[in-house]
C-alpha cells in the first residue's frame, strides 16, 4: 500500500479508523513491556476501590493502540519521513472490554524549507464503543512531496 503524498491531503479531511477491544491480555502485556505495574491497572482489589472500579488501561496504551490503529489507515505508508511530537490529553479511561476507535482530521498543513516534503498536523480523538472522546491531541509528522516531474507536481 502506498501512502498519500503532502500535497493529497486537504485542511480538514477526516479520517477513520478500524475498531478494537482492548483486552485484559493487552493491559498484562503492556505492564510487562513498560515496567508499570501501577495497582491500578494490574491489581483488581486495589482499581475495585478507586473511582474508576476496576482496572482501567494505561493511558500509554491507549495512545499506543491509537497509533498502530492509525497506522492501519495506510494514509501516510511510505511516505512519513518522521514523528515530530505529539500533544496529548487523557479524557475518560479506557476499561478492559471498551472497543476504541480513532478519528483524525487534518488540522495544519505547512511547507518546509526543503521542497521534498510538508509538515502535517492531524488532529486526533479516540472515542469510545458509546462514541465518548477517552483521549485525544494531535501529531505532527513530516511527509514527503511527490517526486519531482510527478503527475500532478510542478
Amino acid at each position: 500500500m502506498q501512502g498519500r503524498y503532502y500535497e493529497e491531503f486537504s485542511p480538514g479531511e477526516e479520517f477513520t479508523t478500524r475498531a478494537r477491544t482492548v483486552t485484559e491480555a493487552d493491559i498484562v502485556a503492556f505492564a510487562g513491556l513498560s515496567g508499570d505495574y501501577n495497582p491500578l491497572h494490574t491489581d483488581q482489589e486495589f482499581a475495585r476501590k478507586t473511582p474508576f472500579g476496576a482496572r482501567i488501561a494505561h493511558g500509554l496504551l491507549g495512545l499506543s493502540i491509537q497509533s498502530g490503529l492509525s497506522q492501519g489507515l495506510g494514509i501516510t505508508e511510505g511516505t512519513t519521513i518522521a514523528f515530530l511530537g505529539l500533544t496529548w490529553s487523557f479524557k475518560a479511561p479506557i476499561l478492559i472490554g471498551d472497543t476504541i476507535h480513532a478519528v483524525q482530521a487534518v488540522q495544519e498543513m505547512r511547507d518546509t524549507k526543503k521542497p521534498d516534503r510538508g509538515i502535517i498536523v492531524f488532529s486526533v480523538q479516540v472515542l469510545n464503543q458509546k462514541g465518548e472522546v477517552v483521549q485525544e491531541g494531535s501529531k505532527t509528522m513530516m511527509i514527503r512531496r511527490k517526486p519531482m516531474g510527478s503527475a500532478g507536481r510542478s
